[in-house]
């Protein structure tokens, strides 16, 4: 089993920044990806960002430029550094990990940005 807790949601402002932070612990495996997706009312989930435990990085479309991921492996930890804000980005983000042990997802975290 693998446990994920998400934090660093909140309101912010348009133009504003937020760092979520995901921290993983259970049976981790070492050679994992570790991602964040969103969901927002009436809308399916869809991949923000993603990074594999050797650095690879993958974003969405909408966030290339403004998001940046990374990751702690030895605190088996990923950020997401969020910067520039839309209203757009409002939803609620979700920290994903996936390995040879299975699929797993945090509770999420609710970013709301203001306008």
């Amino acid at each position: 089993q693998v446990q994920l807790v998400e934090s660093g949601g909140g309101l912010v402002q348009a133009g504003g920044s937020l760092r979520l932070s995901c921290a993983g612990s259970g049976s981790i495996f070492s050679i994992n990806v570790m991602a964040w997706y969103r969901q927002a009312p009436g809308k399916q989930r869809e991949l923000v960002a993603g990074i594999f435990s050797g650095g690879v990085t993958k974003y969405g479309d909408s966030v290339k430029g403004r998001f940046t991921i990374s990751r702690d492996n030895a605190k088996n930890t990923v950020y997401l550094q969020m910067n520039s804000l839309k209203p757009e980005d409002t939803a609620v983000y979700y920290c994903n990990y996936a390995a040879r042990n299975g699929d797993y997802w945090g509770q999420g975290t609710q970013v709301t940005v203001s306008s």
